[in-house]
């Protein structure tokens, strides 16, 4: 089971690729959500309103992944495709890929609107740098004060990363451990006398 994935963290510098008088205009952007989909979509149209065609596509999500390709008025598969191959290609998600067309007078033919939109999308993902994230569970672990000492020493010596907590009588952290040692680190809780483990739902 693998928990790392391949993101980026800020947006691309905007490519140009021309063919045959049109040009195509590339960015990619990091996106959490379908909601930051639609604005950066909506700042990218304002940005280019005289373009012809805005089509992209996105991928989003770790251990499960959804995704979209918009062809946006070109011909079926000819674009929204291709920029969804190279986010494939390059392995990354919680990516935007969004290529602007600029419509010179000549047809380029299916095969040639392929081409510039994946080689326009792959211009944008090269310029930008991908990082590696590792794929995280969160817990929460509720206990009485009185076993704060040993539910702390767990956290030491697991080397836990703290998200979140409220230590009152009734103590409630929020940890988080990489995807691969989520039994192991359910486990070392589990067994502790008065001491209660569950998983945060994404």
């Amino acid at each position: 089971m693998t928990d790392t994935y391949k993101t980026i963290e800020k947006p691309s510098d905007e490519v140009l690729f021309k063919e045959k008088n049109s040009k195509f205009f590339g960015y990619a952007f990091p996106v959490q959500s379908e909601n930051d989909v639609k604005e950066i979509l909506d700042q990218v149209k304002k940005q280019h309103y005289t373009g012809r065609h805005w089509c992209y596509a996105y991928q989003i999500g770790t251990k499960t992944k959804i995704y979209r390709a918009n062809d946006d008025g070109e011909p079926n598969n000819s674009a929204g495709m291709p920029i969804y191959g190279q986010i494939q290609s390059f392995d990354v998600t919680n990516i935007l890929i969004i290529v602007v067309r600029y419509f010179g007078g000549v047809k380029l033919g299916v095969g040639g609107l392929v081409t510039a939109y994946r080689t326009t999308a792959q211009m944008a993902l090269e310029t930008v740098e991908i990082v590696e994230k590792t794929i995280n569970t969160h817990f929460f672990i509720r206990f009485d004060y009185k076993n704060m000492n040993k539910v702390m020493r767990v956290i030491k010596e697991k080397n836990l990363n703290v998200v979140n907590q409220v230590l009152e009588l009734d103590c409630l952290i929020e940890i988080s451990c990489r995807l691969t040692q989520k039994e192991e680190i359910f486990n070392a809780f589990n067994h502790i006398f008065e001491v209660s483990i569950t998983e945060k739902e994404d």
